[in-house]
């Protein structure tokens, strides 16, 4: 079972990750990128689905380093 700690409401997502209101309200709509639930009004992501698309997009230059 998981506990509120693995969930973030839009706002600590922007606050902890730093992508924009904006950008997480158009990938919710495209329905695009990261999950998200959604029970009524509230829209909550999971800690694993972030950090798994951050994983997934990351970007390495030539010599290794990320970009």
């Amino acid at each position: 079972m998981h506990n509120n700690e693995d969930y973030f409401t839009t706002h600590q997502v922007k606050d902890k990750y730093g992508f924009s209101i904006s950008t997480l309200a158009k990938w919710r709509m495209e329905n695009i990128n990261l999950p998200f639930s959604k029970i009524g009004k509230y829209i909550r992501y999971r800690r694993s689905d972030i950090e798994a698309f951050l994983e997934a997009n990351m970007v390495t230059t030539e010599n290794g380093g990320a970009k």
